[in-house]
């Protein structure tokens, strides 16, 4: 599970591991020889004693004869240490590396604060501002602002049926029977421009959510709710005006990504997933591992 957080007009990845949160150093210093600023904040004494006391009292199979040694040499000038060297000589938890899309240095949120003050104390201090308010996704507020949202998608749902209910079951051939088919393309017509996904690719990709009884939308962000819940509206408009379904689709899809680029740039939290009554994920990360 993956998290973003903007400091100082950079985007900065969370990860949880074993329920903690990782914050990617690199992100807090791309575009500054990042490499560089990591590699001197770990081999300077006073880092070198924080990080290995934070080892100490959280990780049971950390080697403390070769953090002896690392705090012995810290400070003379031959000295350099890289979290690669850190992690293979201490078997080093709070720590990691990794390669890819979200690649870069993580550590631990304790150790990742503390680099934050080698950047600069203002640094730090936005830094723990934007996690904080991070946080407060797992609060009522923003659980009571999707479910509001939620809610206002489903009333505007019955808006988007009677159009489809006046306008395009009079003109088809389905039987009474088969009816239930064309509101189900509609609202995979909206699903598609808002989600990227059908409903029916969404549930082969997560039969566990299924079962429960949930949908694409119970896993919507707060943006994505209401950019929705406008494509309704504007559906039901369209419909109404006699405009073709491929001509909807087009013009659904345009508004829709303008519209959620505009909301996410003006608050990137809401732009996180709902995963859970509690908890929001990244969205990107999110289809990736459903993937």
């Amino acid at each position: 599970m993956a998290n973003k957080i903007k400091v100082d007009d950079k985007i900065i990845n969370i990860e949880f591991r074993d329920k903690n949160e990782y914050i990617c150093l690199t992100d807090m210093v791309r575009g500054e020889e990042g490499s560089d600023h990591i590699r001197n904040w770990m081999r300077n004494r006073n880092t070198v004693e924080f990080i290995g006391l934070w080892e100490s009292l959280h990780n049971s199979d950390f080697k403390g004869v070769e953090f002896d040694r690392f705090r012995k040499e810290a400070g003379l000038n031959s000295f350099n240490l890289t979290p690669k060297k850190w992690i293979k000589a201490t078997n080093a938890i709070g720590i990691y590396s990794k390669s890819g899309r979200y690649g870069g240095t993580y550590a631990h949120k304790d150790l990742a604060f503390e680099f934050g003050s080698w950047i600069s104390p203002m640094f730090k201090l936005l830094l723990l501002k934007e996690f904080q308010r991070l946080k407060e996704l797992e609060s009522n507020q923003y659980n009571l602002e999707w479910n509001v949202k939620r809610l206002l998608t489903k009333t505007n749902y019955t808006i988007h049926t009677d159009a489809i209910k006046d306008h395009i079951i009079p003109k088809s051939n389905y039987s009474k029977n088969n009816e239930w088919l064309l509101y189900a393309e509609e609202a995979d017509i909206l699903n598609v421009v808002v989600f990227k996904c059908s409903a029916k690719d969404w549930r082969e990709a997560n039969p566990k959510h299924v079962k429960k009884g949930l949908n694409i939308r119970d896993f919507a962000s707060i943006n994505e709710l209401v950019v929705l819940s406008n494509m309704e509206n504007i559906n039901a408009l369209l419909i109404e005006k006699g405009i073709g379904k491929l001509k909807r689709l087009e013009e659904l899809g345009r508004l829709s990504q303008k519209q959620l680029k505009s909301l996410n740039s003006a608050d990137l939290i809401k732009s996180l997933k709902k995963e859970t009554d509690m908890t929001f994920i990244d969205a990107e990360k999110k289809d990736k591992r459903n993937g």
